[in-house]
């Protein structure tokens, strides 16, 4: 993907940076494969605000993404590459031999006209699918299994990859783009390749008004709040923290770890951070 600056003729033009769009092949959705997005400006069930600094935004309609890839044997086609508002990366419609449409996570170097695989019978190549068992050390996936046949859910954002570093007793060895290494059962499924849209870390919005489109609201500083809304707030003029920062629940918020012990933490052999 390729990205466009644009000449300093106005302030938001100053820093925009944006994609060229020029891998999208396809700019209409397949309509069987989207489903209405109902907003909920970060509340819960009770219209209590669970999320904060998220409302408003544009219009989107969620693609139906093809996470389990549990289409064995069946191989499919590449029809065309679309954008999806929903991720930051791009996502492909997959026509397969016995007539089912599907869309998955394209990953990076698959184009339209490309054949796609899932099951042990498959090749080695980005978009086909299969068990971490029948895939050589230092192949580069996305679109991992926490269990067998669950469906993918981590490594799925844009450029991202994960990479096999070896088998043993029924496991394999992932490191994943954290960092953190952690071993997954054989049986566990993942997708062959990176994923694509490797450049969209470099892209700058430019202006608020963007942001906005996007369904972000703005952030106040705990510092400008009363103290009933802040812990960091109250004082006569600019007054310091005079405590460790915190959250406005009055939580640590700076070097405080706030990752709940799991009975799966047993897999993983090497942390993303050091222990202390």
């Amino acid at each position: 993907m390729a990205l466009k600056t644009f000449r300093p003729t106005s302030p938001g033009l100053r820093g925009k940076v944006k994609p060229t769009f020029e891998d999208i092949t396809k700019s209409e959705p397949e309509k069987s494969l989207v489903v209405e997005r109902r907003k909920k400006a970060g509340r819960n069930s009770r219209g209590v605000i669970t999320a904060r600094h998220r409302g408003g935004g544009a219009k989107r309609k969620t693609r139906v993404i093809d996470f389990k890839r549990d289409k064995i044997g069946v191989p499919g086609k590449v029809a065309a590459i679309e954008y999806d508002p929903g991720r930051s990366a791009r996502i492909a419609l997959i026509y397969y031999a016995d007539g089912e449409k599907r869309y998955i996570l394209c990953p990076l170097g698959l184009g339209v006209g490309d054949t796609i695989m899932t099951g042990e019978n498959a090749d080695i190549k980005p978009g086909n699918n299969m068990q971490l068992g029948n895939m050589p050390a230092g192949t580069l996936v996305h679109n991992l299994e926490f269990e067998p046949n669950k469906g993918g859910q981590i490594v799925r954002s844009a450029g991202t990859a994960a990479q096999v570093l070896g088998k043993e007793e029924g496991y394999c060895t992932v490191r994943l783009p954290s960092g953190e290494v952690r071993r997954f059962m054989t049986e566990c499924r993942a997708t062959i390749g990176q994923v694509g849209n490797p450049d969209h870390q470099n892209v700058k919005s430019g202006k608020a008004g963007r942001i906005r489109l996007l369904g972000r609201r703005p952030k106040v500083r705990g510092s400008a709040m009363t103290p009933r809304d802040h812990p960091h707030g109250g004082g006569e003029g600019r007054a310091p923290r005079g405590m460790p920062p915190k959250t406005p629940t009055g939580k640590p918020a700076l070097g405080h770890r706030t990752r709940v012990r799991k009975p799966s933490d047993k897999f993983i052999v090497r942390r993303r951070k050091a222990e202390k």
